[in-house]
């Protein structure tokens, strides 16, 4: 029988590429674009939005053409509890949180993948560009990364569960982004030549403070900037304006030179200033750990390991402390090493782990 996949289509050139190379294997194919949110939800004017409703006809489109159905869900309230009000509870926590992650776990692959199942799917299928492998020996799913590393999005998948992964279907990880375009040009897309998103889909102005305020309603009052010290440097704007590693917009001036944050303290309104070499440190501790590759690590283990999507990976050390804890020790210091961010651990290709870093060593 042939395998019966959902597609999820944004409307972008990728997800349109894995439909069409689908078809080609042979699948029954039907078309899924998620109403994540509206314009007037995130306070964007007169802008389209990646995931929004603006492009469900780019998607419909490519369905018409392939000839199979298409739907559009409304799963604005999922994403809406899951995404944005997560995002913004991760600000006032003092962390920065990664929404792609939160995402591609809750909806992506946990509420698309449920309805999947309602339309007698046995798989969703994505434009991520990733692989999935089965091990026979393990008897596990593993996750690894893209052939060709500069679109390489494992980073983002490191939540998946087991079942999850049995589940996904990403057609694109053999592939580069010239290819993927080509294959679309050739089969007549529209999209083929459409721009990438770079920015947060709900947030596409890159201003996550005036989100959170608008999203929750609350003021964040001005607090004190202090060095490592405690000695009183200057006022912040409000805490969720800040994440570790920035120096922009800071208004401070310092006898120690360019100041960066060093921490955000919400217990007591306090952001953190320091030099550039304060932000270095070898150890990050982490929650949420979520295992691939093996169902425990039940000894300090040689990996690598990445604390930001667009990093090299570092060689470390990981250890498992508890039964969704994680700690992780670098060769050398690495800079900027923010809560909320992911942590996610490298055997070669494979992705061995994912965890959601809560602070580095001298926090």
């Amino acid at each position: 029988m042939r395998e019966r996949v959902a597609v999820a289509m944004s409307g972008g050139v990728d997800s349109s590429a894995a439909a069409l190379l689908l078809q080609r294997q042979g699948c029954e194919l039907i078309g899924v674009t998620m109403r994540l949110f509206s314009n007037e939800d995130a306070g964007i004017i007169g802008e389209s939005t990646c995931c929004s409703l603006d492009d469900a006809q780019d998607a419909r489109e490519v369905a018409r053409q392939l000839g199979f159905p298409h739907y559009v869900f409304n799963f604005s309230s999922c994403f809406r509890e899951q995404v944005m009000d997560r995002f913004a509870a991760s600000y006032e926590r003092g962390e920065t949180p990664n929404p792609c992650i939160d995402c591609n776990r809750c909806l992506k692959f946990g509420a698309l993948l449920q309805r999947a199942r309602e339309l007698r799917c046995g798989a969703v299928a994505t434009g991520h560009y990733a692989r999935v492998e089965y091990d026979p020996g393990s008897g596990r799913f593993l996750l690894k990364k893209a052939v060709h590393l500069e679109k390489d999005q494992s980073y983002v998948l490191c939540v998946l569960t087991q079942e999850q992964l049995a589940a996904s279907r990403f057609p694109l990880g053999g592939l580069s982004k010239g290819e993927v375009r080509e294959l679309a040009a050739a089969a007549g897309f529209g999209n083929a030549e459409k721009r990438e998103s770079q920015d947060i889909c709900f947030v596409p102005d890159g201003d996550y403070a005036a989100f959170i305020r608008r999203h929750t309603g609350r003021k964040y009052p001005p607090g004190p900037f202090v060095d490592r010290s405690g000695a009183v440097l200057g006022t912040h704007g409000g805490i969720v304006g800040y994440t570790v590693g920035q120096r922009r917009g800071l208004g401070v001036s310092s006898s120690q030179g360019r100041l960066y944050v060093q921490q955000v303290r919400p217990a007591d309104n306090t952001v953190v200033l320091g030099p550039n070499e304060d932000l270095y440190a070898s150890t990050l501790y982490a929650r949420d750990l979520n295992l691939i590759a093996a169902p425990r690590l039940d000894a300090p283990v040689r990996l690598r390991a990445k604390v930001r999507y667009r990093m090299a990976e570092q060689p470390c050390v990981a250890q498992q402390t508890g039964e969704d804890t994680l700690r992780v020790t670098f060769d050398e210091p690495q800079r900027a090493i923010t809560p909320g961010q992911a942590v996610v651990l490298y055997d070669g290709d494979t992705v061995v782990a994912g965890a959601t870093i809560t602070r580095r060593e001298g926090d």
